[in-house]
């Protein structure tokens, strides 16, 4: 049964990790052999012309930074608002939480595409159109954020809460002294999750920014194969630039990540 189970993970692991490998052999492969199918498994001559045409064409570097830009607010206004949201409905009595709750849940089930045209007239009449705000504000809260974030609020045993309660603290005083502190690993898996979702955003973001200034990777990769078309060895390579930063985050903060969730109700 052991063996079963190695050999059914090895199977999972390879394909999901077959399609970053062969991203990596494109984009280090010259045009010339791939198009005269000289590409295999197993790289050749390897070159590093793909990733300088890229930025030498595009203002990679400064895409680079809006992303960055965008993506850390969204996580930090998404753990803030998740967090605070968690709590209240897993620790507050309020009039209508138990409805209010599975209305928020209920919005996991709605693709993006059905609220774009609502988001785009409440962004232009709010005048945020064309900025980054028009971007962070409709993104800065998450469903499934709130209900991993209860999730966890709801395995601190009430009695701590009543003692602190008891001693003269306030709520915010309670949720910032006992509760935050023992709910790092939480954190940790919410602000990835937020980070990982805006920095790989594209319909939203494509919407709500008029100015090439302005643009994130994402939209950038778009704008590349419409230049470039069947370059298939460019698009890989700016592919793996936009790629690289959320694959080495999740290797260095793997383990908070794993643990938030297991923590959370997700097993």
């Amino acid at each position: 049964m052991k063996l079963v189970r190695t050999g059914a993970a090895v199977a999972v692991a390879f394909v999901l990790v077959f399609p970053l490998y062969w991203m990596v052999v494109v984009a280090l492969s010259s045009r010339r052999d791939l198009l005269g199918g000289r590409v295999g498994l197993v790289p050749g001559d390897l070159t590093t012309e793909n990733f300088r045409r890229v930025l030498d064409a595009f203002p990679v570097s400064t895409w680079f930074v809006n992303s960055v830009a965008v993506s850390l607010s969204v996580a930090v206004l998404t753990v803030v608002t998740n967090l605070l949201a968690g709590y209240a409905f897993a620790h507050l009595r309020f009039r209508g939480a138990s409805p209010l709750f599975v209305l928020a849940l209920a919005t996991l089930v709605l693709p993006v595409q059905v609220i774009m045209v609502a988001l785009f007239r409440l962004v232009t009449e709010m005048q945020l159109y064309g900025t980054y705000w028009a971007v962070i504000l409709p993104t800065s809260a998450s469903a499934l954020g709130m209900f991993l974030a209860r999730q966890w609020f709801i395995g601190i045993p009430r009695d701590l809460l009543d003692a602190a309660r008891l001693d003269g603290a306030g709520e915010w005083r309670t949720f910032s002294r006992i509760v935050l502190p023992n709910a790092r690993p939480l954190v940790a898996v919410l602000f990835f999750m937020s980070l990982l979702s805006s920095w790989n955003d594209f319909a939203w973001p494509l919407i709500a920014l008029k100015d090439n200034e302005l643009f994130t990777l994402p939209i950038g990769l778009l704008y590349l194969q419409g230049q470039y078309g069947p370059d298939y060895t460019a698009t890989m390579a700016y592919a793996l630039l936009n790629v690289a930063p959320m694959l080495a985050l999740f290797v260095v903060f793997q383990r908070s990540f794993v643990q938030g969730f297991t923590s959370s109700g997700l097993r």
